[in-house]
């Protein structure tokens, strides 16, 4: 399948490059980077200003609450999903799992993250034997590779009891958007079907809103969360990789938030469930 003319080349240079240098942590390595910069010429003061500025940041991301109070709202918009609607017609499930450059490279599927999002529609497929199961994942890599991450959780999933004949793989999309567009393009979905979508809590009201946007009426069925619940929400953590990690996670869905909302790609800021 080519590539939809929908996805503005632009904004995806934009999202690999000022996206990724806003990250937590990658923006207080360059803010370190210019306080030490700064120190050495005739605005020390100003330097020292921004080391110490630096540090206080860096310590609140990594050992205060802030990744959590951030994670929260995205992670509790949308309640487990509820079986007692009845079987889906589909299960749709979005990439992010797995490392397309290490896979390549160890010519064997290799999962960095949110493994979540591969157990779960196993699970699924198994008590919906009906259910098509579609996975959506090509690379997100700035520079074009062969590699694709559909390539690689096919075997996992197919490992994991679902056959390959029943397995639709979408391998071109390069973000979620992509994904609801391209997805929805394979499927053809009719009026009235029933689609799960698999993905991360903290990423699902984006990707609902997408989906939306996209004219994909799906359901939630978020996996893969990094935080218990609302008696986390003030917890310090002693372990700062834990805290900066959950704080990079958050930042960059929200960032992603308001960046699709500013382009037209959902129709809210935080997409929420849909009253019946």
């Amino acid at each position: 399948m080519a590539r939809s003319s929908s996805e503005a080349p632009l904004y995806f240079v934009l999202s690999k490059t000022l996206g990724t240098a806003l990250l937590p942590i990658n923006l207080l390595v360059e803010l370190g980077i210019l306080s030490l910069l700064l120190m050495a010429t005739r605005f020390s003061a100003l330097g020292r200003k921004l080391a110490v500025t630096t540090l206080v940041l860096l310590a609140l991301a990594a050992f205060s609450p802030l990744g959590n109070l951030l994670l929260y709202p995205l992670e509790a918009r949308f309640p487990a999903w509820d079986p007692a609607r009845g079987a889906p017609d589909g299960i749709i499930v979005l990439g992010g799992s797995v490392d397309t450059d290490l896979s390549a490279a160890h010519r064997t599927p290799v999962v960095s993250h949110a493994a979540d999002r591969l157990f779960a529609p196993a699970e699924l497929a198994r008590r919906y034997p009906n259910a098509r199961v579609v996975f959506t994942g090509g690379t997100a890599n700035l520079v074009d590779t062969d590699s694709r991450e559909a390539d690689y959780s096919a075997p996992i999933l197919e490992s994991l009891g679902i056959s390959k004949e029943r397995l639709i793989l979408e391998r071109d999309s390069r973000n979620t958007w992509e994904n609801a567009i391209f997805t929805r393009q394979l499927v053809s979905p009719k009026p009235g079907e029933r689609w799960l979508l698999v993905t991360s809590a903290f990423h699902m009201p984006r990707s609902m809103g997408i989906f939306r946007k996209a004219g994909f009426d799906v359901e939630a069925y978020p996996v893969d969360w990094r935080m218990g619940g609302r008696d986390d929400l003030f917890t310090f953590t002693n372990v700062g990789g834990d805290g900066l990690g959950r704080t990079e996670v958050a930042v960059r869905e929200w960032i992603g938030l308001v960046a699709y909302r500013l382009m037209g790609r959902t129709g809210e800021l935080l997409p929420g469930p849909v009253k019946d």
